[in-house]
């Protein structure tokens, strides 16, 4: 007999509004994640931490666990840690640094996970990938995807502004990205899988012409549940191949030659814009531009704070960043001198 369906993972649970936290520990008991409550809280400093003194009163028998940082050091070291404390979950409170680790952490340990999300900056809130920063750079590590997500509108409004909005740059360019797999489809046979590309497509359409903004709960609610479809896309196609294209390659380029500059948002958005440049798709450019525009979110290599130099150093070494991954930046193969020449023509096209 045919397979006539497939069984994708997915949270159980997904609550995207103001307050919602105040139902965490409801969540655990009725989702039969952990009755007594006894779970493992990885808060980040400050904004999780708060969230975290919030929760803790209603469930005395969790244990906090700060996360200084977002490397795999500290994810083995908290893996480690709930592994020896006999844990029902792990509860990952903050941002997505935060909550990479605590995925982590938790896939490690063999323990169900609940993503708390305090700003919405990039798709890892939802995906079976944890992006992890080791001895040679940042890395991504797959892991199972969180068994329920929240989003307390609340404190994503007391996040930084800059943060929430990268979150939209972030999942625009699974535009690039989908363009980039039908691209290696088309020169390369790679398949491609069509429900990973509905999720990612439609994650990235649902902002793409919406003229509200992260002032407003709807276009924050609708930011939050583009996240989790794109968390979605990659755990459909097994791979991060329908949210991460040259865009994302450029990122990581950016990540290993000027680390700290921007954030993951801000990053995949330009590189996003420069591939659909690339591409030489006039219409696709022109709508990522202004969604870029209207969030108030990086264009141009200066807004980064990087000089055209530095961008197409990294625009060259970005292929290497994703061996085996066929892009645009592949196809195209420009060497260094052609690579510079874009760089200037692209500046010279936004830099008005």
């Amino acid at each position: 007999m045919p397979l006539l369906a497939r069984m994708l993972s997915a949270p159980l649970w997904i609550d995207v509004r103001p307050g919602a936290v105040a139902r965490l520990g409801e969540l655990l008991a009725d989702n039969r994640i952990s009755g007594g409550g006894h779970v493992a809280l990885a808060v980040g400093p400050g904004l999780g931490e708060r969230v975290a003194e919030r929760v803790t009163p209603g469930m005395r028998n969790a244990e906090l666990f700060t996360v200084p940082g977002c490397s795999l050091e500290v994810a083995v070291d908290l893996a480690k840690r709930v592994r020896s404390g006999s844990y029902d979950a792990v509860v990952g409170i903050g941002g997505g640094r935060t909550i990479d680790v605590a995925k982590y952490a938790a896939s490690m340990a063999g323990l169900p996970m609940v993503a708390v999300a305090t700003n919405l900056s990039h798709d890892g809130i939802c995906s079976p990938v944890s992006s992890l920063e080791h001895d040679n750079g940042k890395g991504s590590f797959g892991v199972a995807m969180p068994l329920a997500v929240i989003v307390d509108l609340d404190y994503v409004r007391a996040a930084p502004v800059q943060m929430v909005r990268a979150g939209v740059g972030d999942v625009v360019s699974n535009l690039s990205a989908i363009d980039d797999w039908l691209l290696a489809a088309q020169e390369k046979g790679e398949p491609v899988d069509g429900m990973a590309v509905t999720f990612a497509r439609t994650a990235a359409e649902a902002l793409l012409y919406r003229q509200d903004s992260v002032s407003s709960d709807a276009f924050l609610t609708v930011l939050a549940e583009s996240l989790v479809l794109s968390g979605m896309a990659m755990a459909a196609a097994g791979s991060s191949r329908p949210c991460s294209g040259g865009d994302h390659e450029i990122l990581h380029a950016i990540d290993q030659l000027y680390p700290g500059t921007g954030n993951h948002g801000e990053l995949a958005g330009v590189g996003a814009l420069f591939c659909c440049f690339l591409r030489g798709d006039p219409a696709r450019t022109a709508v990522v531009s202004a969604c870029l525009a209207r969030h108030g979110l990086p264009k141009l290599p200066s807004e980064l704070g990087l000089s055209d130099d530095q961008f197409a150093a990294a625009v060259d070494l970005a292929p290497r960043t994703r061996p085996g991954r066929y892009t645009i930046l592949e196809h195209l193969d420009l060497d260094a001198a052609a690579i510079r020449r874009r760089v200037d023509e692209y500046v010279r096209a936004f830099g008005s």
